[in-house]
């Protein structure tokens, strides 16, 4: 059956590499059964030179290193009572803001806070402009002023749970633990390729496309995981049946904190990623360089869409804010109908 599923969604896939939309997809799809099924179309890299895209390769997972490494550790030291989600990351950061401890909004930020994106933090910052040590980097995320603004989703916000993360284990996100086929960069096997850098002057492979993670080292709590199609779907497959996760991490993880936002996740809403058909408890985030995984709790089913639409530049326009949600319809209609 879920062959069948996976080729009714990859439908939507493989016609946006024949029309050179994007250069290369891989579809997973899984059960919590376990039964799984990956669709794979087109390039890994165009330029300078062609290299066709298997379902070996490894993908630069941009945003979901949010969810897969950054809120798993998070809710796992809360988890083992290491952190409270409801106070302050000073607890785990006590130089946050150091030079205005009584007035600085920033000590005020729960960790529950930016894993919900329920803070007054700016979306992005070009940190990267400010230098190219990554420890006087987070130094500079630590002590800035950040201006205010309305709750917004913000890698600012998963930049100092990352940073709380490695206080709290003594050590860089490499140290941690990562199941098969998620890694850290450069991957042990062959990647994909994303943009051609304008900063690096070079077309991005097997390094971390996201300026702001590589100047900070290439670990940081908003970006720098890579992953293969194997190795994300084993972690979809382990909040299915629940061997990845705690009963109150799972929990957590379903509970709206903000908005469309829950710990480190988004929920399904109208017109959203996952697309119109799937249940009210599905969950799911997308990636900058093309990526996306999404979980329904209700059908027990689970997939993910790894494409590089930004190879070789971002600025052209992909389809992939349309081609995510017709995806996520065509699998939804296709499994309801074998089911």
């Amino acid at each position: 059956m879920i062959e069948a599923v996976a080729d009714a969604a990859f439908e939507p896939v493989a016609a946006a590499v024949r029309e050179g939309r994007i250069p290369g997809a891989t579809l997973g799809v899984v059960s919590a059964d376990g039964s799984s099924a990956v669709r794979t179309a087109g390039f890994a890299q165009k330029v300078p030179e062609e290299r066709s895209l298997t379902a070996e390769h490894w993908f630069d997972l941009a945003s979901l290193t949010k969810v897969i490494a950054t809120t798993n550790f998070i809710l796992r030291l809360a988890d083992e009572g290491r952190i409270d989600l409801d106070r302050p990351l000073t607890d785990a950061i006590p130089d946050l803001r150091q030079y205005d401890v009584t007035g600085a909004a920033e000590r005020t930020l729960t960790f529950r806070d930016c894993l919900g994106h329920r803070t007054f933090l700016p979306a992005v910052e070009p940190i990267y402009t400010y230098g190219d040590d990554p420890e006087r980097l987070r130094a500079f995320v630590l002590q800035r002023e950040w201006r205010h603004g309305p709750p917004v989703y913000s890698d600012i916000n998963f930049i100092l749970l990352g940073i709380a993360v490695e206080r709290l284990t003594d050590g860089p996100f490499g140290r941690l633990p990562l199941p098969p086929g998620l890694c850290w960069g450069p991957p042990p096997g062959p990647a994909v390729a994303t943009e051609f850098c304008q900063w690096r002057g070079r077309v991005m492979c097997g390094e971390v496309h996201d300026e702001n993670c590589f100047a900070m080292g290439g670990q940081t709590g908003h970006a720098g995981l890579f992953g293969t199609i194997a190795g994300v779907l084993g972690f979809a497959r382990g909040l299915l049946d629940g061997s990845g996760a705690s009963p109150t991490m799972l929990q957590a993880i379903r509970t709206r904190i903000h908005a469309n936002r829950t710990a480190g996740w988004e929920i399904a809403f109208p017109g959203w990623s996952g697309g119109d058909h799937c249940s009210a408890s599905t969950i799911g985030p997308t990636g900058f360089t093309g990526t996306g995984l999404w979980i329904d709790f209700d059908r027990g089913l689970a997939w993910t869409l790894l494409t590089n639409r930004v190879h070789p530049s971002r600025h052209a326009d992909s389809g992939i804010f349309a081609l995510r949600p017709a995806t996520g319809n065509a699998l939804i209609v296709a499994w309801d109908r074998a089911r």
